[in-house]
This record gives C-alpha cells, sequence and structure tokens, in this order.
C-alpha cells in the first residue's frame, strides 16, 4: 500500500546556511517597504490577513530535529494567528519619509521569534495624505530576492486566494526523519559527479581561480551592531536602462558603477584613497516567477550563488561603466549560481567550528553588498489601493557598515542604503552620492 504521508521539507543548503549563519547582532532578515495611497488601514489589514495566511510557507514553523536526523524541517504550526503577526503603528511625527524608513528599519532589524513562522508585518498609519505603509519583513531563511517577490506579487492578484484548511500537523516520527535523512544522502551521494561539474562552473562566477584576492582596505569595513539607518535614491528605470546599454552593460553594471562612486566620494571625504572597491553581487539560480507561479509563493527558499566585482574607481564614470561590463560579461554562465557549490560548504564550516562570527566581523574579500532584483513591471494595488512606492529591505551582518538593495518596478528603479549609523553617521551624503552618479551616467 502506497504511504500518503506527505514528504518532510527540509531546508536546502542554502536555507540551512541562512539560519545557521544568523549570528547577530542584527538578524538576517529581508523584506520590503509598501507604500499605499489613500486607503484605511482595517481594510489593508484584512486584505493582508486573507492573502499571507492563504501563503502555506508563511504558516509553517521551523522544526530542529534530534542530532542524527538531518536538517531542520518545516511543520505547520498548529497554533498560526496571522493576528499575532500583524501590528499596527503610528508614524511619529514628523510623519515624512524619512520618519517612516526609521520605522521601517526597527522592523527589520528586531528578531523574529524562533517558535513561530519567522515574519511579520507592520501597519503604519499617519502618513500624509492618508497613505499608510506596509512594512514586510521575513527572515532570509524564508526567501532569497525573487522568491520574496513571488510572495509580494500575491498581494496585489485581483482574486483573493482561501487559506488552507487548518489540520494538525502531523508531527513526523523518529523513524521517518531517519529514514528520509538516509535517502538524503543516498542523493547527495549519487549526484556527486554533476556536484563537482558544477564546482567548476562556480569558479568561474567567483572568478579567476575560483577565488578574489583581497579587497582595498577602508573605514567602511568596521564590525557592525545591531542598529540600522535607512536612505532612499529614486531614478527612472528607462533612462538607467538606456544608459547602461549604451556602454554595453546591463543595469546591474551601471549600479555598481552609482554606488562604488558615491563610497568613493564618502573615503575621500574622510581622507581614504583607494583605486577599488570590491562589491559582492548576489547571483539567483531562479528565473522570475510566470503569473501562475507566483501563486505558489509556498515554494520559496534561497537558491542563490555570490559574484565578487572587483570595480575600479579610475577615469570617468562611463568609462568605468564599460570596464564593469567587460568584467560581469566574462564571469557570467549558464549554471546561474553555481558559486554557491563552493561558498556555501566553506560557510556551513567555518558555522560549525565556531568561526563565522569571527569571519564576518574581519573578512577582507567584499567592501560591500549590492542586491539588486527586478520586480513587476506594471503598477499593483493591494486593497484597491495604488502601490505608489517600494522600498526593498536587507539586513546584511558583519564589518560591511553600509550595503545596498536595489528594485525595479513600474518604470522605476529604488536603491535603498542601508548603513549602521555607529559606523556611517550620514548615509544622507552617501545616497546623495548615488543619485549624483546616477545622473551623470545617464547624461552620458
Amino acid at each position: 500500500m502506497t504511504s500518503t504521508r506527505p514528504p518532510i521539507a527540509r531546508l536546502s543548503g542554502g536555507d540551512l546556511l541562512e539560519i545557521r549563519s544568523d549570528v547577530g547582532p542584527a538578524p538576517k532578515n529581508v523584506g520590503a517597504l509598501l507604500v499605499l495611497d489613500d486607503v484605511d488601514v482595517p481594510t489593508v489589514a484584512a486584505t493582508l490577513s486573507s492573502r499571507l495566511a492563504a501563503i502555506p510557507r508563511l504558516r509553517d514553523r521551523l522544526v530542529t530535529p534530534p542530532w542524527g536526523l538531518g536538517r531542520p524541517y518545516w511543520l505547520a504550526d498548529p497554533t498560526f494567528d496571522v493576528a499575532a503577526h500583524l501590528t499596527h503603528v503610528r508614524c511619529p511625527a514628523p510623519a515624512d519619509h524619512d520618519a517612516l524608513l526609521d520605522v521601517a528599519a526597527t522592523v527589520l532589524t528586531r528578531p523574529l521569534p524562533r517558535d513561530r513562522p519567522l515574519w511579520r508585518a507592520v501597519l503604519v498609519s499617519g502618513l500624509p495624505g492618508g497613505a499608510v505603509g506596509v512594512v514586510l519583513v521575513m527572515h532570509h531563511v524564508l526567501a532569497d530576492g525573487l522568491g520574496g517577490l513571488a510572495l509580494l506579487a500575491t498581494l496585489g492578484e485581483h482574486e483573493v486566494p482561501a487559506p488552507p484548511p487548518s489540520v494538525p500537523a502531523r508531527v513526523p516520527t523518529r523513524r521517518a526523519l531517519l529514514t528520509d535523512n538516509v535517502a538524503r544522502v543516498v542523493r547527495a551521494t549519487a549526484a556527486l559527479p554533476a556536484a563537482w561539474a558544477r564546482v567548476r562552473r562556480g569558479r568561474a562566477e567567483l572568478g579567476a581561480r575560483g577565488h578574489a584576492p583581497a579587497a582595498s582596505r577602508c573605514s567602511l569595513n568596521a564590525p557592525t551592531g545591531a542598529r540600522r539607518r535607512l536612505v532612499t535614491v529614486d531614478a527612472d528605470l528607462g533612462e538607467v536602462r538606456a544608459a547602461a546599454r549604451r556602454h554595453g552593460g546591463t543595469v546591474n553594471d551601471l549600479l555598481l558603477v552609482a554606488v562604488t562612486a558615491a563610497m568613493d566620494t564618502t573615503l575621500r571625504a574622510r581622507g581614504e584613497g583607494v583605486a577599488s572597491l570590491t562589491v559582492s553581487v548576489p547571483v539567483s539560480a531562479r528565473r522570475p516567477a510566470s503569473a501562475a507561479d507566483r501563486t505558489r509563493a509556498g515554494e520559496l527558499g534561497n537558491q542563490v550563488g555570490v559574484m565578487p566585482v572587483r570595480v575600479p574607481l579610475g577615469g570617468h564614470l562611463p568609462e568605468r561603466l564599460a570596464r564593469v561590463a567587460e568584467i560581469t560579461r566574462a564571469r557570467r554562465n549558464d549554471d546561474r549560481g553555481a558559486s554557491a557549490s563552493l561558498v556555501g560548504p566553506v560557510f556551513r564550516l567555518l558555522v560549525a567550528t565556531g568561526m563565522f562570527r569571527w569571519f564576518i566581523d574581519h573578512q577582507r574579500l567584499v567592501n560591500t553588498f549590492l542586491t539588486n532584483v527586478r520586480g513587476p513591471s506594471d503598477a499593483i494595488t493591494v486593497a484597491g489601493a495604488h502601490v505608489r512606492e517600494i522600498v526593498p529591505l536587507v539586513s546584511t551582518p558583519g564589518n560591511t557598515a553600509v550595503t545596498f538593495a536595489a528594485l525595479s518596478s513600474a518604470g522605476r528603479l529604488v536603491v535603498t542604503v542601508i548603513a549602521d549609523p555607529d559606523v556611517l553617521a550620514d548615509p544622507a551624503s552617501l545616497a546623495a552620492g548615488v543619485a549624483e552618479a546616477l545622473r551623470d551616467l545617464i547624461r552620458h
């Protein structure tokens, strides 16, 4: 007789790294701030409750089995209550965009309880014109950038999906966990030849000889604390894309030049001069979800590699863009995210030996991180209200005091500067430098 027991939803290697490398002091949370036009809070709360409760993974909690029984796994939370994850606050005065970003930074950097589903949503009222902010934050173990976008896309669907039926969670027995773990090890062993081939492709994504040279030393690489400040830069996506194409590059190439130019200006104001800055760029193995796939946003998780890019700081910005475009073209391959096969095992070893926190506080491989995600091309509505802005949110631990997250949506490009204010007291000046570099590149 065939068993009808559902498969055990184990964490992938990428997911496991995200949860075990969360060693603080800032939690490994990601998310987005949505700003909705004139709408009332109860309407938004009702819509979010229906839509978010319908996503299976957002109803699951993470369970760690006893030693020897395999990786942690997801299990439906029998006490799940969507209301416990939704809160409402008023924006403090002055209720402007900066104050809203401060609220988002507070939500982003507050740890999520591990004994329930790892997400929260905060509605922010009291904004000018009756606007409402929605800060949606989840632990990085739940989703990478594209997985998170699949989740956000469900918020704008016209039909409200029905929440799954409330059924008791079937806790796997020790025997079931052991059997599943043995089967996983057997499958992993059989896949070793293919995994080795992927390692070789991952070396190309990482750079020459599979590793990047040491990044330039600078004062923006210092151990960070638990606080973050957010500043945003907004640009016309069409103009940015056209500027990148004129120089044979992509939007991501142009962003690499813009953020490093701004960092260079900040460092020079501190009396520091460097010849280059190295930026870590996540490379997703996912393909953007289709409209049908978005409704299956329970299929989240992490499928990401990394590509460190050393950006030269000499010459005019258009010249830098042409050089960066050459560098990134040479590093791309059809197996996107293949570098995870190299980076993942090394990081997991550091976690297992208790060395990860020391490593990220003292690493000299990268100066900053840049995450760039392509969002919906058309405007979306939530609870019948137009979404006027989507601000990407990330929290990077370790000694990278400033990081950047970009999201393109409905013809606009929003770049969020995320900084530790104890290392960089004035992130607004750095954001102004990013805006100036974008304008320069668009003009040329």
